[in-house]
């Protein structure tokens, strides 16, 4: 395995963790295949960037709700 991962410019561990990632593509192993990873990351950043509008809305929402109780 040495061998194989300097002749491709990797490191050993590098090498374990796609031959690894390949038996539960495979369906040889469990966990999270590259496809469910991929989803996973997406949804994340897309969680994040929807609690950070709802702060926004939160946010302007308390503001014209200030606007409208003070006095003219």
């Amino acid at each position: 395995m040495a061998r194989v991962a300097r002749d491709l410019g990797i490191s050993e561990s590098c090498l374990r963790r796609w031959m690894v990632q390949d038996e539960v593509d495979g369906g040889r192993a469990e966990g999270l295949g590259s496809a469910e990873k991929g989803e996973l990351v997406e949804l994340r950043r897309r969680n994040r960037v929807l609690e950070t509008e709802i702060e926004i809305l939160k946010r302007a929402s308390a503001h014209f709700a200030w606007e409208n109780v003070l006095p003219q």
